[in-house]
């Protein structure tokens, strides 16, 4: 199984090459299509592969980065154009109004913070950029912590990729454990963050089901 996925990874990247591997950057940065895509076991093994002379790590660094950069961009742009018109749209069964003027509020105030560290978590990566449209965030502010995110993310995690490739030797034969702590890590924290919304949800519902009885006042 674990020589399967190995070769399945390695193979696939090898085949699409640098068009292949930017094209998939791209998309899961922005693109709703590309929630699924594995960007941090991509990157790290793409920068492996680097360090074996199959990709120029440069070549593959810079347009890693740029893909990731302007995928964010076209994701923000498309929230922007659908999130104007849900401004004027009456609430409905689906649609609550005041949720989208607090997605506005929270990316006003921690809009950057989650721009980057975003980038960092499977399925959130995807559709952050996309919200920070919907919520109108400045696309100043937005585009610069873009591009902080986009190199940490794509240059980091194939720069890793890379160097290990260079500095261990055989580090082939430890390639899937490798991906798989990426894998692991990178799905824990949202992982956590859903855990403790369903916690802290359920929480709520039992004291709205049982309210405390508040204790009668003390008499003088």
């Amino acid at each position: 199984m674990e020589e399967l996925i190995h070769f399945d990874l390695e193979e696939f990247i090898r085949t699409v090459g640098y068009i292949g591997v930017f094209a998939i950057i791209f998309a899961e940065s922005g693109l709703l299509v590309g929630f699924f895509l594995p960007g941090d076991s991509l990157l790290f093994t793409a920068g492996f592969l680097a360090s074996q002379d199959f990709f120029s790590f440069p070549l593959l660094a810079i347009g890693c980065f740029i893909a990731a950069v302007t995928g964010d961009s076209v994701g923000y742009w498309f929230g922007h154009k659908v999130g104007r018109p849900l401004f004027q749209r009456e609430d409905s069964l689906l649609f609550k109004k005041k949720h989208l003027l607090r997605a506005q509020g929270l990316y006003e105030k921690h809009g950057g913070k989650i721009i980057v560290i975003a980038r960092f978590m499977p399925f959130v990566r995807t559709f952050a950029p996309i919200v920070a449209g919907v919520g109108m965030m400045h696309y100043r502010r937005f585009i610069s912590y873009n591009v902080v995110g986009g190199f940490l993310w794509a240059v980091g995690v194939t720069s890793a990729g890379y160097f290990l490739g260079n500095s261990i030797p055989n580090i082939d034969t430890y390639l899937i454990p490798i991906v798989l702590v990426i894998i692991i890590i990178s799905v824990l924290p949202p992982g956590i963050h859903f855990l403790r919304d369903f916690l802290s949800e359920r929480r709520k519902r039992k004291q709205a089901a049982c309210p405390e009885v508040e204790p009668s006042a003390e008499i003088n």
